[in-house]
């Protein structure tokens, strides 16, 4: 069976075609924005790549033109749409009820809508990427994934907030997490890596790109993680405000006159990397920035890694002890600079880079602790799509 996976972000989409359950990637493409308004289209065969820069986009745009490409005979991948059995999407937010794949229905739509305030960023671009495909795929058997899924494992003891427990048993309001496909996969993936059971391991997962999350996860199990009710909580992220006293929110709208909807664009669109430094949401900019000598740049780096520092030791605690750490995520991946500066001072709990296992380490896989630390630093490009078409085809078989 083919299975092909979309994931439709807020200023990106991936898409990968895999022949299950052989785990044969025969296509993958991903458009994400350059600038303004140029579009960088990257699409991979067996046999053939792709590249180009465009200045308009769409998610029908694009997702029409992989699709174009799919069944183009130059990129010997398959003769037709009709061989496109399944196709599996990563859905943002599941609430309670979405704790494992489910089929996309006018039902699931319509609890999509309702739920966009609190996914902003990402549930606009989902119901795209879906419509999308109901137009260019017609009657095709659509799935969901939902990055919360993996964290509804947490305990009550952490995931409850502070104030009148009504509020949750009557209107859900509690922390769900995200990312969780990426770090289920990660972790999964981390413990081949080094050789340990999952099953009786402690892992901590750092997924650092422009939204960023630490999941504390013990014998396989999301046991905590950073991001709350919404992707904003938590870590300091590429526009996103991460963790902030609510009293400063009401006290923006009470003294400054600032509506819901500006709040709204001054934690997701305005903070961060990009609040803080006045230069960029993209980690890279801010890091060159800082090279230069810019002083606020240095200062968005320095709050951004203590924030990832500070959530790695809290979950040492929650874990009672831990045997790898683990990044991924574009930053995670790519950055020594910050694999560097996030595992400084923690060699008095075991956590020791190798100096030069990590410069050497640039968007792959690798372990990259120092002969000497008793725990693992593993670094694994995360695979959401793998992971995806995995429990798309578990469902139908």
């Amino acid at each position: 069976m083919n299975v092909l996976v979309i994931n439709c972000g807020s200023s990106s989409i991936k898409f990968q075609l895999y022949n299950m359950p052989g785990e044969i990637l025969l296509a993958a493409g991903k458009a994400e924005q350059s600038g303004e308004v140029d579009f960088d289209f990257r699409f991979k065969f067996q046999k053939n790549s792709i590249k180009r820069t465009k200045k308009a986009y769409s998610y029908f745009e694009v997702l029409n033109e992989f699709i174009t490409e799919l069944v183009n005979p130059e990129n010997e991948c398959i003769n037709s749409i009709s061989e496109i059995g399944v196709v599996g999407h990563r859905l943002i937010h599941g609430g309670e009820m979405g704790t494992e794949c489910s089929e996309i229905t006018p039902g699931l739509i319509a609890f999509m809508k309702l739920s966009i305030s609190l996914a902003p960023l990402h549930y606009p671009a989902n119901l795209e990427g879906i419509k999308s495909v109901t137009e260019l795929l017609p009657g095709v058997l659509q799935l969901g994934v939902f990055d919360t899924a993996f964290h509804q494992t947490i305990p009550p003891k952490a995931f409850l907030y502070g104030i009148s427990k009504e509020w949750y048993q009557k209107h859900k309001i509690r922390k769900y997490g995200f990312h969780g496909t990426s770090h289920k996969f990660v972790s999964q993936r981390a413990c081949e890596l080094a050789g340990l059971a999952l099953n009786n391991s402690k892992i901590i997962s750092c997924h650092l790109g422009s939204g960023c999350s630490v999941a504390a996860i013990k014998n396989g199990k999301s046991i905590d993680t950073s991001m709350g009710m919404t992707p904003v909580e938590g870590l300091v992220m590429g526009t996103r405000s991460g963790d902030i006293d609510a009293g400063v929110l009401i006290y923006l709208h009470e003294n400054f006159n600032k509506s819901v909807k500006e709040i709204q664009e001054i934690v997701n669109k305005e903070g961060g990397l990009l609040g803080l430094s006045n230069v960029s949401g993209d980690y890279r900019d801010v890091l060159e920035s800082a090279k230069t000598g810019n002083s606020d740049s240095q200062t968005a780096l320095d709050v951004f890694h203590y924030r990832i520092k500070k959530y790695i030791g809290a979950y040492i605690a929650v874990l009672g002890g831990l045997d790898a750490l683990v990044f991924t995520g574009g930053i995670g991946e790519n950055s020594c600079d910050a694999r560097d500066a996030i595992c400084k001072e923690f060699e008095f709990m075991g956590i020791e880079l190798s100096k030069e296992l990590n410069e050497k380490c640039i968007g792959g896989e690798a372990i990259v602790n120092s002969i000497n630390s008793p725990i693992k630093i593993i670094v694994v490009p995360t695979n959401e799509e793998l992971m995806i078409a995995r429990e798309v085809y578990a469902l139908q078989k």
